[in-house]
């Protein structure tokens, strides 16, 4: 085995770092479910206040652009910087430098739920006006027209593109290490500090890429179902 092999492909490292990356990598799942838990919700109540109509309405609607706008235009890994480094370290909103783990969650949820919220206002933007228009000549309010006739087809439209955000969220929790969290690929930059080999960051790389590509198969049978139910009611 020549010495390029030996440093990144070792049978020997790749087997003997893989508990300790393992235990790095249950830290980048246990980020990923509570920041997805988080963020579904909050973008969806961000998309709702972002389109709500009126005058009076204006204010909301302003900071909901403003706020995606400056989450979607801003790197995570300054986002993370900002929040455990600054907020944190200044005791700003309750936070602390003594708590990585909510402040890596804080920051993912920032810049996801700006994300998200396009994905459902495109959703929302997609079922007709008239579907809405009718709702309400029914006599139902603004948010229930919302509630029970433009969200349920938005949101079943839009599970695709969700798919793929919660893929980009698994992937993006190795940036946490940034703030000190020791997830993967701090526990494999560990093992390859120990050992001078770099295996580790092939098994690291092997958690993640297992992780995603369900997801990511989940995704385009999803599509191809929809594609089909579409086919057969166009006939």
């Amino acid at each position: 085995m020549g010495p390029f092999l030996h440093e990144f492909f070792s049978p020997l490292d790749f087997l003997r770092s893989t508990p300790q990356v393992w235990s790095g990598f249950k830290l980048n799942i246990q980020l990923m479910l509570v920041a997805e838990a988080l963020v579904l919700p909050l973008a969806l109540v961000v998309a709702i206040v972002r389109g709500l109509p009126g005058r009076a309405a204006v204010p909301f609607r302003a900071a909901a652009i403003a706020y995606t706008d400056i989450f979607r235009g801003t790197p995570l890994i300054l986002v993370l910087l900002m929040v455990n480094g600054g907020f944190a370290t200044l005791n700003y909103f309750g936070l602390s430098a003594n708590t990585l783990f909510k402040n890596g969650v804080i920051a993912l949820v920032l810049v996801y739920t700006a994300y998200v919220t396009e994905v459902y206002r495109a959703g929302i933007e997609s079922v007709h006006p008239s579907q809405r228009m009718a709702a309400r000549s029914l006599g139902l309010s603004y948010m229930q027209a919302m509630r029970y006739v433009v969200l349920p087809q938005a949101i079943r439209r839009v599970i695709p593109p969700l798919l793929n955000d919660f893929v980009g969220l698994q992937k993006d929790t190795a940036l946490v290490t940034v703030i000190g969290l020791t997830e993967a690929a701090t526990q494999a930059g560990f093992y390859s500090s120990n050992f001078a080999n770099y295996a580790s960051f092939g098994v690291a790389a092997v958690f993640f890429i297992f992780l995603t590509i369900p997801l990511a198969r989940f995704t385009d049978h999803i599509i191809r179902e929809r594609e089909k139910r579409e086919r057969a009611q166009a006939v």
